[in-house]
Formats: structure tokens, C-alpha cells, sequence
């Protein structure tokens, strides 16, 4: 296990981004920066033993500030995910937050998680791997209320399992949702969608949305729906069916030794998805339009999956779903592992 990092780019304001690069024995190697706490590549090998990048993703830095960034690897914050009009009420106080999804709140606002330099960490006893990045967020930031104190481990083991461990700690009450954003596509860009790709999730139930993509409030089965992935599926099988693609919420069962199951006939890579996160977002890349990604891709929508591991959308307006109020003198804490492997 080894751990490398260098210099990946200059902010705006001249701050300075680094990368690190941990790589197990086995050639698997993840990148990551402290912009955004972004996974920048997952490089695993096929069934041919051939790595390949399984992700989506920019080149450098400048691209990932550009403003065209659709949260490629990022963590989301305060708040992943969307709120209806930007608005809750907690302890009797209304809070609106900025519209930047109009017409909705995303993934913590103009400048969520996604968009500060975290501070970082190599863990001692690690071994080479692991890194943590941190953050402070003042009372009022995005309009959230509190000050909130964040730390997200990346680990990689040499069982090809990235494990993201996330605690938080408030100083006043507020509201969390922390989630991984990134984008897989397993066939490391053989294929231009990730169509073929076969997906298990372990969930009877999902949360159905309005026309702005917000939860009714209702949480439905998947019976005799598209959403029944309950035996593996292919993704293209039933997307047309399902208006502008996947991008819904599945209320997890925790009934098998995985979440999600993810398979890739192509190159036989297979990806198991395990959280502590009572929902995952399984979203199919719909937004994405024509952008010119990594070496030089141009990324189309459905050219990636993610699967974000969270609690449900509009959390804080839908009082039956689980909570997201986070008190003084508690700790957020959250587990969610991606495990690598390959059908040979």
C-alpha cells in the first residue's frame, strides 16, 4: 500500500489544490483532491487485468472550478441533494437557501462542499491508506444555521474496497446530508452509456417525485415499476419509461450482503455498493450534455451511474422520512464502501 501526492492546481484566489494518490497491492489505485474533497479516478483492472479508469471526470483543476462541473466525484453539502424552494423550518426559524437548481435547492447551494479547499491529513497507522480532509463551516454559510465541523476519510484496502467515512459535529442545530457524488461508468469508457450495465438494489420501495424531481412525500413499491431492480437489471431495459432517466430515491432494505450490485458485462468489472445511509440516490447521468470531460470524452447523458448514498430528498419538509436534524454535542456519522471486483 503506498500513497503519493503533488500539486494539482491553483484557485482563483491563489490557493493552492493538492492531490493524493493511494494504490494497493493488487495495481488498484484511487486519486483524490482537497477541491471539493473530489474523487478525481478509480483505476481497476478488468477481467483481462487490464486497469482501466472507471470514472467521470475533468483533467485539471481549472475545469473542475469552471462553473460546468456537474459534481463530478464531489462530496455534497450541507445539504446533498434537493430541497423544495430552498426552504425549511427548524426550531421555529424559516430558512431559505439560494435557488441554484431552480426550482430548487442543490447540494448545499452557489458554494457547497463541493467548491471550498478542505484541509488534510494522512492517519497515522494507515499504512499509506487513507487520507482526511476537513472543514469548518461558520454559522450562516449557505444561510445554514450552526457551525459545522466535517471529516471525510478515504480509504482504500487491498480487497479493491474504497470506504468513505464521514463524521460532523454542530454547534447549533441544523440539518445534514452528506453524500459521495461520483460517476461511474465500469467499462472505463469502452462504452459510451452505461446502458448495458446490470443493477441490483436491495429496495422494495422508492420515494416518487414531482415535475421538479422533489419526493410527494409518499414512499411507493417497485412492484410492476421500473424502479423493481430487485433482481439484476439492466439500465437501459426500462429507462425510456421513466421520464428524463433515472434520478430517484431508493428506500433501502438492508436484506443482502450488499446494497447495490452493479455489473459490467463488457469488461466483468463489478461493483458492490454497502452504507449506513438509510437511502441511494441512483441517478444515470440525464443532465449530462455534451460535455468534454477527461482526455478529451465527450460525455452524453446516461455516460455514467451514481449512486449516492444519503438520506431521502426534502428531508427537512417530509417530517415521515427519516431525519436530518443534526444537535449540539451529537455526531453525524456515516459509513459507505464501493468494493471492486471482476467476473472471471
Amino acid at each position: 500500500m503506498s500513497i503519493e501526492s503533488d500539486i494539482f492546481g491553483s484557485l482563483p484566489d491563489g490557493q493552492t489544490a493538492k492531490w493524493f494518490e493511494i494504490t494497493n497491492r493488487n495495481g488498484t489505485a484511487v486519486r483524490i483532491t482537497n477541491y471539493g474533497a473530489i474523487v478525481l479516478k478509480i483505476e481497476m483492472p478488468d477481467r483481462q487485468g487490464v486497469l482501466g479508469d472507471v470514472t467521470l471526470g475533468f483533467d485539471t483543476l481549472a475545469e473542475y472550478v469552471s462553473g460546468n462541473d456537474p459534481y463530478f466525484g464531489v462530496v455534497a453539502g450541507r445539504f446533498a441533494n434537493r430541497i423544495d424552494g430552498g426552504k425549511f423550518s427548524l426550531d421555529g426559524v424559516d430558512y431559505q437557501l439560494a435557488i441554484n437548481n431552480p426550482p430548487n435547492h442543490l447540494h448545499g447551494g452557489n458554494k457547497g462542499f463541493d467548491k471550498v479547499l478542505w484541509d488534510y491529513d494522512l492517519p497515522d497507522g494507515s499504512g499509506g491508506s487513507a487520507v482526511t480532509f476537513s472543514y469548518v463551516s461558520p454559522d450562516g454559510e449557505e444561510n445554514y444555521p450552526g457551525t459545522l465541523t466535517v471529516s471525510v476519510t478515504y480509504e482504500l484496502t487491498n480487497d479493491n474496497e474504497l470506504i468513505i467515512s464521514y463524521e460532523a459535529q454542530t454547534d447549533k442545530t441544523t440539518i445534514i446530508n452528506l453524500t459521495n457524488h461520483t460517476y461511474f461508468n465500469l467499462s472505463a469508457g469502452e462504452a459510451e452509456t452505461v446502458h448495458d450495465h446490470e443493477v441490483e438494489i436491495a429496495a422494495g420501495h422508492y420515494t416518487p417525485v414531482d415535475e421538479n424531481l422533489i419526493p410527494t412525500g409518499e414512499i411507493e413499491s417497485v412492484d410492476n415499476t421500473p424502479m423493481d431492480f430487485r433482481e439484476a437489471t439492466a439500465i437501459g431495459l426500462n429507462i425510456n419509461k421513466v421520464e428524463g432517466g433515472y434520478d430517484h430515491n431508493f428506500v433501502l432494505t438492508r436484506a443482502a450482503d450488499y446494497d447495490v450490485r452493479v455489473s459490467d458485462p463488457l469488461s466483468g468489472r463489478i461493483l458492490e455498493m454497502r452504507t449506513t445511509e438509510p437511502g441511494v440516490q441512483f441517478y444515470t447521468g440525464n443532465f449530462l450534455n455534451g460535455i468534454n470531460g477527461r482526455d478529451g470524452t465527450i460525455y452524453n447523458p446516461q455516460a455514467g451511474f451514481c449512486l449516492e448514498a444519503q438520506h431521502y430528498p426534502d428531508s427537512p419538509n417530509k417530517p415521515q422520512f427519516p431525519s436530518v436534524v443534526l444537535h449540539s454535542g451529537e455526531t453525524y456519522i456515516q459509513k459507505t464502501s464501493y468494493r471492486f471486483s471482476v467476473d472471471r
